[in-house]
């Protein structure tokens, strides 16, 4: 199954043509608006694969959380492309994604992403022998409420994402908690693509018209909106 898979639910950006195995993979995090790059790096994937869009059978997208203003440029685009062509799609959790990275570890793997507010967008997975067990659900956190969490695991901890470091720098020195490698530490479109293979084969699709974003909280915008409401 020839799989084209997308991620701008943070500053990185990444495109992966996938089919058994990475065929390309176009990796990017220069800070530039993902709308500028996404398009582009999309057609390069299928230039230098000599692959048309025709030929593939299937979409994902890391859906979420992360980036509202990225998760919707990745959304789009891949729901536009299936929904011309009309393939089905595969929703990713960014977070899962992201722990994907380290599938070749023995550990509990947290996954966060830097959500303001002093919060991080997190899941707690645990990865053993090349299997990937979900712990938590994706969820919004407060960082201290998520450290003193970690506090009480007696695990081997991997913090992975944007918000690791927020994370690591709020927790008091703890040899079981670490930095998971600055080249594993952001989501690929490689391991998204590898999810939605998985996804794929369990029948847990969706079509383009069906594939939505998950914020997991409210915009900024729509928070004021509420509150100017509130006062009103």
């Amino acid at each position: 199954m020839l799989i084209l898979s997308v991620d701008s639910s943070a500053s990185p950006a990444s495109v992966c043509l996938y089919d058994d195995k990475v065929l390309a993979e176009y990796y990017i995090n220069v800070g530039l608006t993902h709308s500028q790059t996404l398009t582009a790096m999309i057609e390069s994937v299928l230039k230098v694969t000599d692959t048309k869009v025709e030929d593939i059978d299937l979409y994902a997208v890391n859906n979420g959380p992360g980036s509202f203003t990225g998760i919707r440029i990745g959304v789009s685009a891949v729901k536009g492309m299936a929904y011309a062509q009309c393939k089905p799609c595969v929703a990713v959790s960014s977070l899962h994604s992201m722990a994907l990275n380290l599938i070749s570890e023995n550990a509990v793997i947290c996954a966060c992403m830097d959500a303001r507010r002093h919060q991080v967008y997190n899941a707690l997975f645990r990865i053993a022998n090349g299997q990937v067990e979900r712990l938590t659900d994706d969820r919004a956190i407060g960082i201290e409420a998520l450290s003193d969490e970690l506090a009480q695991m007696s695990e081997s901890i991997i913090l992975v994402g944007d918000g690791a470091q927020l994370v690591y720098n709020s927790i008091e020195e703890n040899n079981m908690i670490r930095l998971a490698p600055e080249n594993l530490r952001f989501q690929r479109a490689s391991s998204t693509a590898m999810i939605a293979a998985e996804k794929a084969k369990n029948r847990d699709m969706v079509s383009a018209s069906s594939l939505m974003p998950s914020y997991l909280r409210l915009s900024q915008a729509e928070r004021e909106r509420i509150e100017k409401q509130k006062g009103n």
